[in-house]
């Protein structure tokens, strides 16, 4: 915005004509809309990242789940068998895999609702404050 203020006078110390000023004013918007543009990019490919990892960790929550499912049919193939150090392994076995899954589960949860809403908030409020000093300054403008 130090543009603005050098603005105010053109090169021969009069004011600015309309036509600079246009000139000025479409190569600040510009600028503008090209690094809001560029800081919409990095804040939704985080956002991206972190829902790719929290889709990576459910999924593998949902094998470690099933696994632990099929272990445990297992175990109760083996309780029926009656043979008590087999089951017994396998019912711990299927257990650790569901709290294991449970655990990535949450985590997996966590790093979604990170992602989550898509928007670049960050962005939104970026050109929200620049169409504030814009605003204003055209305020000042009129006033001069």
């Amino acid at each position: 915005m130090a543009d603005l203020a050098d603005a105010r006078t053109s090169r021969n110390g009069s004011e600015p004509s309309t036509a600079e000023l246009v000139q000025r004013a479409t190569e600040q918007l510009s600028r503008l809309v090209r690094d809001e543009l560029a800081l919409a990019r990095v804040e939704l490919t985080k956002k991206g990242k972190h829902a790719g990892i929290g889709i990576g960790l459910f999924g593998g929550g949902g094998a470690l789940a099933f696994y632990g499912l099929g272990v445990l049919v297992i175990t109760a193939v083996l309780l029926l068998d009656l043979v008590l150090p087999a089951w017994a392994a396998a019912l711990i076995i299927g257990v650790g895999l569901l709290l294991l899954a449970g655990i990535l589960a949450i985590v997996g949860k966590q790093q979604v609702s990170r992602a989550v809403p898509p928007v670049p908030a960050v962005t939104v409020r970026s050109v929200r404050a620049d169409m504030d000093v814009l605003a204003a300054a055209v305020k000042d403008r009129r006033r001069s």
